[in-house]
């Protein structure tokens, strides 16, 4: 069982926090004041809007203690980004107790949402802390992971002033646990300490377990990068100048970017997340942040998603600064960086530039995340490169993602207005300052060649061309 912990003060020098194996069921107590130390909290009966962590600092076990008290708990909204692990209480028969909204729709609840047995929050990831933390819509209760200074199975230690870090996972965590008036943390000796604003002090949580667990990991792709992505890469690093200040997603053509910019000079790193592609370019010496107008020698990120070794690079590294969404994808902030290339995927594209990337054949099948946050941003760097960059077709060729008009249910993810750049494995368009006429041409003459001429036939028809 799980010790509930009596806090008596801020600074550990040498005072270890007692841990236990995960409760079941998890604790019932009636919330006392907000950081007693005499008289830690759990979950009270009743419905609350739960905030899970994200990604690799989803509390595994905190979330199977949860399902076991679904009775208690009936009316409670599960709430998180992108998590990595199962996700019961969007399933059969936990649904029946909770409802879960998704910030981002990953594949652990995409089927979830589809079946319409959840629900898909569309919102910017540099508002979300502001939504979490707000009266109406914010978390009472936060589940989170986090990493100690040491850990073992019979104790945790916070450092020597008395806090835990939020470690892989601050983009939304940072805010939930300020704004939830219940904070259950899993302390995970395997969870990186990171620098940055990701500190929490101890006397803010109200009960910890322990997990030794090995970080869940999102594994890159699988053997080389194909072709199409290779070329995609090759087109972005002919953009993207020595000295830029660099955000990438997960994904292949990331992956295939990251390998194209290996010969690159003093790049920078401003992102939502970080994945291994760019960590390895930290490790060759291509990332210094030597040439970064902000915060130089500085790798900002809200959110880590990668392998071990990734979060092995990540511990107590004075290199690396997480920072909570908020301020990572704030495009004022990101605006500070000059030479910004911020780089992202998409899943179509029409032909006067409106951009579909968080839905696919009529579904919601992502998110907005941090997409238009970054290209406003790096719009308004000096020197800036807001980039979109997709493959010219999908279904194995059988379908354009340069398309005439965006088709039936897709939503517009970024506004013909956002976007600058658009890059397929035939080269990069310039959409900015283009008329529409111009756009068309542009995006045709980058479009699979099986299909321009469709397309050209449609914007004649449309009086385009």
């Amino acid at each position: 069982m799980a010790h509930r912990l009596s806090l008596a003060g801020w600074r550990w020098p040498a005072t270890q926090l007692r841990c236990g194996s995960v409760p079941s069921p998890l604790p019932s107590l009636s919330p006392p004041r907000r950081h007693s130390p005499s008289a830690p909290q759990a979950i009270a009966p009743g419905p609350h809007r739960i905030l899970l962590g994200s990604g690799a600092a989803t509390p595994p076990l905190l979330v199977e203690a949860l399902m076991g008290r679904g009775a208690e708990l009936a009316g409670s909204e599960v709430v998180h980004l992108l998590t990595l692990g199962p996700a019961p209480y969007a399933e059969e028969p936990a649904c029946a107790h909770f409802r879960h909204t998704a910030y981002f729709i990953g594949p652990n609840t995409r089927p979830a949402v589809a079946a319409g047995r959840a629900d898909w929050l569309p919102m910017h990831l540099s508002e979300l802390p502001a939504l979490v933390a707000s009266p109406e819509q914010g978390v009472d209760v936060a589940l989170i992971q986090v990493g100690a200074a040491w850990s073992c199975w019979l104790a945790c230690r916070p450092d020597a002033h008395g806090f835990v870090s939020l470690g892989a996972s601050v983009d939304v965590g940072h805010a939930g646990w300020q704004a939830a008036t219940s904070v259950l943390a899993e302390v995970n000796g395997s969870m990186p300490r990171t620098h940055g604003d990701t500190f929490v002090p101890v006397e803010a949580i109200d009960c910890f377990v322990h997990n030794d667990s090995p970080l869940p990991e999102l594994a890159p792709p699988a053997g080389p990068p194909d072709e199409v992505s290779l070329a995609i890469g090759r087109h972005v690093a002919a953009l993207v100048p020595d000295g830029a200040t660099l955000q990438m997603g997960i994904g292949k053509i990331p992956n295939a970017v990251a390998h194209a910019l290996r010969d690159h000079k003093d790049l920078g790193l401003h992102t939502e997340v970080l994945t291994d592609g760019v960590v390895e370019l930290v490790q060759r010496g291509v990332v210094t942040g030597a040439a970064k107008s902000f915060l130089r020698h500085k790798a900002v990120a809200a959110l880590a998603l990668g392998s071990t070794e990734l979060y092995a690079w990540m511990d107590d590294n004075p290199s690396l600064s997480m920072h909570p969404s908020s301020f990572t994808n704030d495009p004022a902030v990101i605006a500070r960086n000059d030479r910004m290339a911020a780089i992202n995927a998409a899943l179509s594209v029409d032909l006067t530039g409106q951009v579909a990337s968080d839905t696919l054949g009529g579904s919601f099948y992502s998110g907005i995340g941090g997409q238009v946050d970054f290209l406003r941003g790096a719009a308004r760097s000096r020197g800036g490169l807001p980039i979109i960059a997709l493959p010219s077709t999908a279904a194995g060729g059988a379908t354009s993602r340069i398309l005439p008009e965006l088709g039936a249910g897709a939503g517009v993810t970024t506004c013909r207005g956002d976007v600058h750049w658009v890059v397929t494995e035939y080269g990069a368009a310039q959409l900015w300052g283009r008329s529409v006429r111009q756009r068309a041409a542009a995006l045709i003459g980058i479009a699979h060649p099986a299909f321009r001429e469709g397309l050209r036939e449609h914007a004649r028809a449309r009086r385009w061309l």
